[in-house]
């Protein structure tokens, strides 16, 4: 026999997992991580998925933001750009996020970018990028053309090259950072027949052909290549780029998109003495730097994230490093962080309006954001060493990140 008082119960329960639910949500913020974890650039954007949790985790530790926790939605475009969109508006409309950090590749960023403005969203893009575009709803915490392919072509007509091998992975950032370099070489005085401008597709595998004619190129001397292969096709280029027996004294690799994170799947040793250009380097030494390096290493071997599971992400324990993208991308959470705070308030518009002018001292200096969604960031060229690190061989303090190429076309 039933009690006359169960509907009553039933209620009751119900009631109160309800309230329940409601003080969750009221205690907690969404935010998004948009990073491809399968597919040809899952060999990059993992560690930044992996730096974003642990950076949610550390903020959530020191109380959370407005006394909110963090809580991420995780979700993985597989290296499809069309479903970087979809998961965008996912995220937006689906899981209501309060913001998003995540793409690596620019095709990826422009394909959410008209979702973002659509709805209003709010975007961190935390990895180097070709510039001529600026955008309400995204912030570019990462190095702008000016900011790394500029003072690393310096850097090498300096040195004395006077040959130029741009090598490229065939979409929109290598093409439009090589044009822009192109117009920079020739107002250099480096003509056109000492240039050469090359790109494969995403994932390719079959070096070869192009390696011979780079050694052919560099034969002569005063020859260099610069790199803006993305992703997982960087190891085979560089494996043949050593069997040719090409090496950083006959003709340096400058690379825009291998980091300390990439280098654990090259041949460091072989290629030890090449180059690379970014807004940070693990090596830098800082008491920041040493606390970052120290807490992510030591938290990304036993992570704790609600609602992740780990077992399936590809998360790889050993020998973590960070990499400029880790920094940009925890950079970009903090000064989050801070706008909202100054905003009191999580809505998009108010928090913008709070991020112009937020600066933050981070492992490898301060970073302030302008009123372009740029950083203000210190630059540093490093040479390659055998264990996959960089030594630090040239440094540029507060260098304004500027998006648009024809304000420093120019002459000095």
């Amino acid at each position: 026999m039933s009690s006359p008082n169960k509907p009553l119960r039933s209620l009751l329960v119900a009631a109160s997992l309800a309230l329940a639910w409601g003080v969750h949500a009221a205690e907690t913020v969404k935010v998004g991580v948009l990073h491809s974890l399968s597919g040809t650039m899952a060999i990059s954007e993992t560690s930044l998925k992996d730096v974003l949790l642990f950076t949610f985790d550390e903020i959530n530790k020191s109380g959370g933001v407005l006394g909110k926790m963090i809580d991420p939605v995780v979700v993985d475009p597989a290296s499809n750009w069309p479903l970087f969109a979809e998961k965008a508006e996912q995220l937006l409309v689906k899981d209501k996020v309060a913001v998003t950090f995540g793409c690596w590749t620019s095709v990826s960023r422009k394909s959410v970018l008209p979702v973002f403005e659509r709805l209003n969203g709010l975007l961190f893009y935390p990895v180097q990028y070709e510039g001529e575009e600026l955008s309400k709803n995204i912030f570019y915490t990462a190095e702008a053309v000016n900011q790394q392919a500029i003072p690393a072509v310096d850097y090498m007509l300096n040195e004395g090259k006077t040959k130029f091998y741009l090598l490229g992975s065939d979409y929109v950032y290598p093409r439009t950072t090589n044009k822009i370099l192109k117009q920079y070489l020739k107002l250099k005085g480096i003509p056109d027949s000492d240039i050469v401008e090359i790109y494969t597709p995403f994932g390719h595998t079959d070096y070869q052909t192009i390696v011979a004619d780079i050694k052919k190129f560099a034969a002569a001397g005063k020859a260099c290549v610069i790199s803006t292969l993305n992703g997982d096709t960087n190891v085979p280029f560089f494996k043949e780029f050593a069997n040719a027996g090409l090496t950083s004294e006959n003709c340096p690799v400058v690379s825009f998109s291998i980091s300390e994170d990439e280098f654990r799947g090259l041949p460091a040793k072989q290629l030890a003495g090449h180059l690379g250009c970014w807004t940070y380097f693990m090596s830098i030494k800082s008491p920041e730097n040493a606390k970052f390096v120290s807490d992510f290493t030591k938290w990304v071997k036993n992570p704790v994230v609600t609602g992740v599971d780990y077992k399936v992400t590809g998360v790889d324990p050993k020998e973590r490093v960070t990499c400029s993208p880790m920094n940009l991308s925890r950079l970009g959470v903090y000064l989050w962080k801070q706008a909202v705070e100054k905003a009191g308030s999580f809505d998009v518009d108010k928090v913008r309006a709070a991020l112009v002018g937020q600066t933050f001292k981070g492992p490898a200096g301060q970073v302030t954001m302008q009123a372009n969604h740029h950083l203000i960031n210190n630059v540093f060229i490093g040479e390659t060493l055998p264990t996959g690190q960089f030594k630090i061989i040239k440094s540029y303090s507060g260098v304004p990140g500027e998006p648009f190429s024809e304000k420093f076309l120019t002459i000095k």
